[in-house]
């Protein structure tokens, strides 16, 4: 946008818009349909963290996965996602965000009927991937398509609604895949997808319009392969690593180094490529950078509590799926609340203020579960889910306005990939490495109870809570002081995964707080006091 210009005798001049007036009287209603779109994939992921122990159970009820098989189930959509981000964002500014949404969101209905009918952890797996095939289309674009059709000074506004709907998606979630394991198999949790999906194809073809970068780049598939590589090695590594208890074997170092490897290679492919998967100049900006850091650094926290408190609920406190569900909504609310209300808090303090009190309310969330036992009041839980939703709340909006209006707006589907990109990764090492600890943890604490367990089902029953509640089960009355063992070792397990969760939230903390910016100065014209908003008097 550009800047008024005046003098002593000159009268402000009102920049003109870039969104057509068409377009513009119905931005909300297209806000609308973003959010529904974007709602099927929070929705696909908040619905599985509730479903991971029917998952796990034997058949019928589940397809006996194991706490490995159900960390690829969530990574191996996380991992396509993220690696196909660069490339669908690309892909977007340069054929058109609507084709490439429209593209997504079929693939994601397809891969969601798909998963609903798997026969095995693998099958599932694959599914998974398929569905991140699709999602890496959606989100993005959603986003970039927000940025096309809201004026700047109207953008805050409506990104601080679209991660809202993230609240309401994880609201959504859990409730709906509690409600569906109760009355229906496991796969309905998938197939919920399809119908959604259908509506949001249709809706996206009445409203939505389509844009793209008048001067696209080239794609870029060395950049994709390597990303996609890197990250499976040094992610498969740590999931490795996990499941023997032993981060010095072979099997585990030769992934971990590998997968280092391969990213610093995408790196140095990146700096020198002509038309880079990403422009590793965008960090060049502590802003930019902190502002994409944080988004990592608190999914990173968060996504692996999301997963162990899955399995606190309802293999240690006995709720049901529902039940679980239900529990999560505080944090749901708090984001639905707060959201789109951040970028009034940030214009009164600043984003540095704000992000950096975020993300120490999420680092207090964390650590609280240092405290949680079999019989924590359910009160105590809600008020802690609340104020870790709170803190998200004051978090994304503001860091991604930051990195959304640092670069132009032709390039809206570069930096919503960027975005979400790093979302997404700090998600999935999040769960593999969090989920490590709590495996590698769990199973220390465990090993000294198995002494009664058969010798050949000792390392299954060592594995995960559940896999030690299946064989305690079987070993009918002599099983059940195994019971009382593996709550109390799965609890020490939670009790220090949670103390590193919430270490890398202060490690977020730390960084916003160092680089992203402070209150903004208010913007002066010549001859005149504050410059009132320049696009809102163009609009009636």
């Amino acid at each position: 946008m550009s800047t008024p210009s005046g003098g002593a005798a000159a009268a402000p001049r009102i920049p003109e818009s870039r969104v057509p007036e068409a377009v513009h009287r119905r931005r909300w209603a297209i806000l609308g349909v973003l959010m529904f779109s974007l709602l099927i994939v929070v929705l696909d992921n908040s619905i599985l963290n509730v479903a991971v122990k029917t998952i796990a159970a034997p058949e019928p009820t589940g397809i006996g996965a194991t706490q490995s098989e159900l960390e690829w189930a969530i990574n191996s959509y996380t991992l396509v996602f993220a690696g196909l981000l660069f490339t669908s964002g690309l892909l977007g500014d340069r054929i058109g965000r609507k084709k490439v949404l429209l593209f997504g969101i079929a693939v994601f209905g397809l891969g969601s009927a798909l998963a609903a009918l798997s026969g095995s952890p693998a099958e599932l797996i694959g599914y998974r991937a398929l569905m991140g095939f699709g999602a890496a289309f959606v989100m993005p674009a959603t986003l970039a398509v927000l940025m096309n059709v809201f004026e700047r000074e109207e953008q805050p506004k409506a990104i601080g609604i679209w991660a809202g709907s993230v609240g309401l998606g994880i609201a959504i979630g859990p409730i709906t895949g509690g409600l569906l394991l109760e009355h229906f198999w496991w796969g309905s949790i998938f197939l919920v997808n399809v119908p959604v999906a259908v509506v949001a194809l249709i809706a996206m073809v009445l409203l939505v319009p389509d844009s793209k970068d008048p001067r696209p780049g080239r794609l870029d598939p060395l950049g994709v392969v390597l990303s996609i590589v890197g990250l499976v090695l040094l992610v498969y590594g740590i999931i490795r690593g996990g499941e023997l208890a032993d981060f010095t074997g072979a099997s585990v170092l030769a992934p971990l180094l590998g997968g280092v490897a391969v990213l610093a290679l995408f790196v140095w492919h990146e700096k020198r490529s002509s038309h880079p998967a990403i422009d590793i100049s965008y960090f060049r900006k502590p802003a930019f950078a902190a502002a994409v850091a944080s988004i990592a650094l608190v999914f990173f926290a968060l996504m692996g509590v999301t997963f162990f408190s899955a399995f606190y609920l309802q293999s240690v406190r006995g709720y049901s799926a529902l039940q679980s569900g239900l529990l999560i909504l505080p944090l749901a609310a708090a984001q639905m609340i707060f959201a789109p209300r951040a970028r009034l808090v940030v214009d009164r303090f600043g984003a540095r203020a704000v992000c950096t009190v975020g993300m120490l309310l999420v680092a207090a969330g964390l650590a609280a579960f240092a405290l949680f036992g079999a019989d924590t009041p359910v009160w105590v839980l809600c008020l802690v889910f609340f104020v870790q939703g709170t803190g998200m709340a004051h978090i994304m909006p503001p860091v991604t306005v930051a990195v959304m209006q640092a670069l132009p707006r032709e390039k809206a589907g570069s930096g919503s990939a960027i975005n979400n990109t790093f979302r997404q990764v700090g998600g999935a090492l999040g769960i593999a490495v969090l989920g490590s600890v709590l495996s590698a943890t769990y199973r220390g604490g465990i090993e000294g109870h198995l002494g009664a367990v058969p010798a050949g089902a000792r390392d299954a029953a060592g594995e995960s809570i559940e896999a030690t509640l299946g064989v305690a089960e079987k070993m009918g009355p002599a099983g059940r002081p195994l019971i009382s063992s593996a709550y109390d070792a799965f609890l020490d397990a939670m009790h220090v995964t949670a103390l590193g969760s919430a270490a890398v939230a202060l490690i977020g903390a730390v960084v916003v707080a160092l680089f992203l910016p402070g209150r903004p100065e208010p913007r002066k014209l010549a001859g005149s006091e504050e410059a009132p908003e320049p696009a809102t008097a163009a609009r009636a």
